[in-house]
């Protein structure tokens, strides 16, 4: 089927110019003239825009010629005083000491870091699942989702060694803590590790809230996450702690057939920060 073409007032020609009524003196009267074709606005406002371009650059042509005929001018001084220096070194009794081990915590985390692992609970007894010492990163990465994607990642973030102790207690309870330390760089990898573990936890198939923060740290957090019930299995409860410190990031897991309260969770990670 074809489809006629709309034709605009403005992209006809000239209408045809009527016949002249016949005169009553004669065929000698003039035609009538043609009615003119209207202006485009269009056209008009096109040129108005193109003489403010032209002016525009024209104006800012000019300023820069101004500019580049004056003569320079001195800046005024900055509104701040010299920086002062001993002339000579300090003698050695006036020199200030160096701070304890107890007191310098970065001396404490460049040292043996499992020696910053929390304690285990007296009675506990060794974790099927996991063990005691170093993680390699490898291994760590090997955890998620995606391995590949999650070593880059962690390499990216400055990743520098994982320590972890395990244990377990009761019937069926099993407990893990992690230290994951970063070396130090333009991304702070403990903080960016802690928050993406973090959004995480809303969502439906894990903790499903935003868990409650855990006291004495600036952004760590616990989660209690609801319990799994499958025909044929024991009831299975779970809960999580984030949180970092400086350049370590820590991440604690406990599992149990049995409920997990807050406060288990909670007076472990606050144990654990301690030692930090």
């Amino acid at each position: 089927m074809e489809v006629s073409e709309t034709v605009t007032p403005d992209q006809r020609g000239p209408e045809p110019v009527p016949e002249a009524p016949p005169s009553e003196t004669g065929s000698g009267a003039e035609p009538a003239p043609a009615p003119r074709r209207r202006r485009r606005v269009a056209r008009t406002i096109g040129l108005l825009a193109v003489a403010a371009v032209l002016g525009l650059v024209g104006g800012t042509a000019v300023g820069y010629r101004v500019q580049a005929d004056r003569e320079p001018v001195a800046l005024p001084p900055l509104n701040q005083p010299g920086l002062a220096y001993p002339a000579k070194p300090l003698p050695g009794a006036e020199k200030p000491k160096p701070l304890p081990a107890a007191e310098d915590l970065r001396t404490a985390a460049e040292g043996d870091l499992r020696k910053l692992l929390v304690a285990k609970p007296a009675g506990a007894k060794a974790n099927p699942y996991q063990g005691d010492g170093w993680v390699p990163v490898q291994r760590f990465a090997a955890e998620f989702t995606s391995p590949g994607g999650s070593l880059d990642h962690q390499l990216d973030l400055g990743i520098r060694r994982i320590a972890q102790t395990a244990w377990a207690t009761g019937a069926h309870r099993r407990v893990e803590v992690r230290l994951i330390q970063y070396r130090a760089g333009d991304v702070l990898g403990a903080r960016e590790y802690i928050a993406s573990q973090q959004d995480y936890m809303p969502r439906k198939d894990y903790a499903g809230g935003e868990g409650t923060s855990l006291k004495g740290s600036a952004d760590g957090r616990l989660y209690v996450f609801p319990v799994e019930r499958k025909p044929g299995y024991l009831d299975f409860h779970h809960a999580r702690a984030y949180f970092y410190r400086g350049d370590i990031a820590v991440e604690i897991f406990i599992s149990d057939t049995k409920k997990i309260s807050a406060k288990d969770i909670g007076s472990l990670a606050e144990r654990q920060l301690e030692r930090l």
